[in-house]
């Protein structure tokens, strides 16, 4: 019996004996989720409040939004947020971006903090391990976007909170979904929660596979993940978070122009002394293993605290064209704060004060690659990362009108390394001293539903540990943090019966020493500093109910989504020693981004998504002499819900990429060779079902 039999095996055992033992018990009939839109409460800064009223700019993605979009990846999803671009060079293989470049990540995830629940995600040497996630852990995430260094520690781009399931909607105890696509696609998730009066457990299991619309860019990942809170007192409370991932993707390579336009599904070939890509069984092998607990203790009315600790493991292989790497990574870290809250007339105080520390430990070894097989030495170093910030929070709230934050984090990062082989070494260290990051925000409630924010903030962002020992092999000490300061201003407007939500923000940062990536001639990068970037943006996202949700007619309801990103990003004071590219467009960043999106509800529980996509032309060099065309992206999802008993069971088809456009979702930037382009899949369909109990 292979897995994917067993999963399903798995699967459907527990449905059975679920519904078995819900024959007698009555279960709630879930309400309709077409509704006007509620006051949305999030929590970005330590405690609840309303969105309408938040001085940072923050894209919520909800489970709606989640449920709406392919469950096979988070892209989708992520670039409903105007500012952020994820990407998927091929299945499995994520990049993300906010407000930025994506000079810094030929892979991964780096200058942007991630957060799962209560545990950084990110780890001291900077990389997120976004890929290990499964969406079917994930119940909301919200973007904060721009600088946060202020609380979250070192980054430049912005801050990711993820929070995972804890509890199913619509007094489900379970839920399934299923689903099979194009390319050999195949999906299976598993969530299952139990609840009681002081204690809560949800488990979420899921598995996935592709063969991938190019030659050589196969994918499966296997996840395990748990959640435990026990309330063992009433001002008392504990947290256990863990997870298991188990993920392997196929590299097929980039692809120079005339082999993008000839077979843009093919992977990339051998030229010269260097073999192909299928030929060296390119690829990532990479798991996880991810706990957290943390510890939640009211003291009193007025004062509270917080301490977590967290620990992961990760054994990463990397056989590449050039060379096999090995990597064995360990992270342990802590992070805590005492809250203190007080209520004079009408002004509300919150200050909350604390530190974060961890520390990542990476054995890098690199070997011959021979045809997928490690052979001779090239090199074994030893690094390790130190990430520690002490962080001050100052919240005033005057007559629930005028919020002002005042935030600022003392940061202090290093790293050692060490050579191993082939000419040990003696060990070395290096770190960029204590550098102060504020913040300072205001937002002002002009009505009950109009307000106004604006923010001051310096960002600051040391290199990873794989851009200062890339995989040119060599240490880089030389390479300096990037820092900058970001101004913003914006407003939020939710009217007409709390059917319309507008939000508009623009900014300018001004970043220097920014970081980018070169590769050599032998294939290897390696990065530099970049004098700086001035960016200026404009961000605009609009949601309305033009059609409330009714008991009666054929449309009970349709809603409208608009998201707008306009960046006019450049380079200032850059130069290579021979060119200076100054007042050049920055490398990777589209100049606008449109997207519109129509959520139909029917009657009989029927229902239909659109959504369309434009991105305009994206510059691939420094130079600004290629660039990746402009695209229209149309996808588009279709649903019934019947009920057996009062289980709801969803049967849905969808279709991405409708007009069948060719596009590299995911360039490789300042590719050697002009070899750019990670060719995205044409016209394809997925179809599912979605099972609660």
């Amino acid at each position: 019996m292979n897995l994917k039999q067993s999963a399903l095996l798995f699967s459907t055992s527990i449905l059975i004996h679920l519904a078995a033992n819900a024959q007698d018990k009555p279960i709630k009939k879930p309400v309709d989720s077409i509704k006007k839109l509620n006051e949305v409460v999030i929590r970005p800064y330590f405690s609840l409040q309303p969105l309408l009223r938040s001085t940072g700019s923050i894209g919520l993605i909800d489970q709606q939004t989640l449920n709406l979009q392919p469950s096979s990846s988070m892209v989708s999803a992520m670039n409903t947020v105007p500012g952020v671009r994820m990407e998927e060079r091929s299945p499995g293989s994520y990049r993300l971006s906010i407000r930025g470049s994506l000079l810094r990540s030929p892979f991964g995830v780096r200058n942007v903090k991630i957060y799962f629940d209560d545990f950084p995600l990110t780890d001291a040497g900077g990389n997120s391990y976004l890929n290990a996630l499964d969406v079917a852990g994930a119940a909301q995430l919200q973007v904060l976007k721009g600088p946060h260094s202020s609380i979250f520690g070192a980054n430049s781009g912005g801050v990711v909170l993820i929070n995972p399931q804890s509890t199913l909607s619509d007094f489900s105890k379970v839920a399934l979904k299923l689903e099979g696509g194009s390319y050999g696609a195949f999906r299976e998730a598993l969530n299952y929660n139990q609840q009681s009066e002081k204690y809560s457990l949800s488990l979420t299991q899921a598995y996935q596979r592709s063969d991938g619309y190019r030659d050589h860019s196969g994918m499966n990942r296997k996840y395990l993940q748990a959640l435990q809170k026990y309330d063992y007192h009433p001002n008392a409370s504990l947290k256990a978070l863990l997870f298991y991932s188990d993920i392997h993707y196929n590299t097929p390579g980039g692809l120079n122009l005339t082999q993008y336009e000839g077979n843009p599904a093919a992977s990339r070939s051998a030229a010269g002394p260097n073999k192909g890509a299928s030929e060296q069984n390119a690829g990532i092998y990479s798991k996880t293993l991810y706990g957290g607990l943390s510890h939640t203790w009211t003291i009193s009315p007025k004062v509270k605290h917080f301490i977590a600790v967290f620990g992961s493991y990760t054994d990463f292989k990397n056989p590449f064209i050039s060379n096999y790497e090995k990597r064995k990574e360990n992270t342990l870290g802590a992070r805590t704060y005492v809250e203190y809250t007080s209520q004079v007339n009408t002004t509300q105080w919150k200050i909350n004060a604390g530190l974060e520390s961890m520390q990542t430990s990476t054995d890098v070894n690199n070997f011959d690659n021979n045809y997928g097989t490690p052979g001779a030495v090239q090199n074994i170093d030893d690094l390790k990362a130190k990430s520690n910030f002490a962080f001050a929070h100052l919240s005033v709230d005057l007559a629930k009108k005028l919020m002002a934050e005042l935030s600022a984090s003392a940061n202090l990062y290093g790293y050692s390394y060490q050579a191993i082989a082939p000419n040990p070494g003696l060990k070395n260290s290096n770190d960029f001293g204590i550098q102060i990051m504020p913040r300072l925000a205001l937002s002002y409630l002009f009505t009950d539903n109009f307000s106004w924010r604006a923010s001051v903030s310096r960002g600051y962002s040391p290199p990873t540990l794989a851009e200062v020992r890339a995989s040119d092999q060599q240490i880089n000490i030389s390479l300096m943090p990037e820092s900058g300061w970001n101004y913003e201003s914006g407003f939020r407007l939710q009217g007409l019966n709390d059917r319309v939500y507008l939000d508009i923000n623009a900014f300018y940062y001004h970043l220097q020493q920014a970081i980018v990536r070169r590769v050599n001639a032998s294939d290897a990068e390696y990065f530099i500093n970049a004098g700086g970037t001035k960016q200026m943006g404009l961000e605009t996202s609009l949601s309305a109910w033009i059609i409330p949700a009714t008991s009666n007619g054929w449309l009970r309801g349709l809603q409208w989504r608009n998201a707008f990103t306009f960046s006019r990003f450049r380079f200032s004071g850059y130069s290579d020693g021979q060119t200076d590219y100054s007042g050049n467009n920055l490398t990777g960043v589209p100049a606008s981004v449109l997207l519109n999106s129509t959520q139909f509800q029917f009657a009989k529980n029927i229902s239909l998504f659109v959504q369309h996509n434009y991105t305009s032309k994206i510059p691939l060099n420094d130079a600004n002499t290629t660039y990746a065309k402009y695209y229209h992206l149309l996808q588009a999802k279709a649903g019934k819900t019947f009920y057996i008993g009062y289980a709801p069971i969803e049967i849905y088809i969808g279709a991405d990429n409708l007009l069948n456009q060719k596009y590299s979702l995911g360039n490789d930037l300042n590719a050697f060779g002009a070899r750019y382009f990670n060719a995205a899949a044409p016209r394809n369909f997925y179809a599912g079902l979605a099972v609660r109990l």
